[in-house]
């Protein structure tokens, strides 16, 4: 009858009580199972320096995670086009949303939004030959053996 009871006191959750377990770190006191069999005092330094070694991972990631961005600002900055101007490159007047966006990248005003106007370096030949090689791609018959 008594081993049953005791099968009964598992079930519902209800524990006998445990013997005594000294302190794991030998500091004289006793420990518990819900404390790893260590003293409060043991226990509660044993989680600090725990959560102390974590946030010291969390900041050394932190800090790679933010070299790493500054470097790929630094990247992108390079790499980033000019803001798009509201003044005409040649002639510095302000040309709001009439502006001419040309080939080369640079936004004019009507009076110099032709190439020949403003010294354009876009090579607009080189493009028109590249254009015209996609559309037109060069077609080869296969050699025709003759017996």
């Amino acid at each position: 009858m008594a081993q049953e009871s005791w099968k009964e006191a598992e079930d519902t959750g209800v524990h006998a009580p445990e013997a005594p377990i000294m302190c794991i770190n030998n500091c004289g006191f006793f420990g518990n199972r819900m404390t790893e069999n260590m003293c409060s005092k043991c226990y509660r330094d044993t989680v600090k320096a725990k959560s102390m070694a974590l946030l010291a991972m969390v900041a050394e990631i932190k800090d790679e995670a933010s070299a790493s961005a500054k470097e790929g600002k630094r990247v992108a900055e390079e790499e980033a086009p000019k803001p798009p101007s509201n003044r005409c490159l040649s002639c510095r007047k302000k040309v709001g949303l009439t502006g001419f966006k040309c080939r080369c990248g640079d936004t004019f005003c009507s009076m110099h939004r032709y190439a020949d106007a403003h010294d354009c370096k876009f090579d607009y030949k080189q493009a028109g030959r590249e254009q015209i090689a996609q559309q037109n791609p060069v077609v080869k018959a296969d050699k025709v053996t003759r017996f």
